[in-house]
């Protein structure tokens, strides 16, 4: 898996102590992006799945494991394996993504639809610079969407996180 890097501890990434693995590679390029430096995929290191994980099982006051980037759906079947992972230890999973989830479920990519199977929230869309606010919590613009997907797959319909 290609990474840039990645972040013990985090608190702005999802609820509570997080491992925040931010991907290599990312094909949206939005303006103003905060990590610019994801954008070229043969940038960052190769980081194994095996590696990640260890580096998560190793603190035990993380609460979950987010994915972010980049564009981790760039990578999605590497993203997945360690989300299940994660889940299978007890912890949650965020992944950001540029993408809006209906053209996700709509293209149809095992792996990407494997990625969104092992997450609990998705924030999904691309930052938008004209919709900054820094009064939003855990995403950076407002055309960005926090969707619970365990209720979106409960209720069959969109459910977007209450902050």
């Amino acid at each position: 898996m290609r990474i840039a890097g990645t972040v013990s501890e985090s608190i702005v990434d999802g609820p509570g102590l997080r491992l925040t693995v931010f991907t290599q590679g990312c094909p949206h390029r939005c303006p103003g992006c905060h990590n610019p430096q994801t954008h070229d995929p043969a940038g960052g290191r190769e980081e194994t799945t095996t590696a990640l994980l260890a580096r998560y099982t190793a603190d035990p006051l993380l609460d979950g494991l987010t994915l972010s980037g980049g564009e981790p759906m760039e990578q999605a079947a590497e993203c997945a394996a360690l989300a299940e992972a994660v889940h299978a230890l007890g912890g949650n999973v965020w992944v950001y993504t540029g993408w809006r989830y209906e053209a996700l479920v709509q293209e149809s990519d095992p792996a990407r639809l494997r990625l969104l199977a092992a997450a609990d929230v998705l924030v999904d869309g691309p930052y938008v610079e004209a919709e900054r606010s820094l009064e939003l919590r855990w995403r950076g613009s407002q055309n960005q969407r926090l969707i619970d997907l365990n209720a979106t797959r409960r209720t069959g319909k969109l459910t977007l996180l209450t902050e």
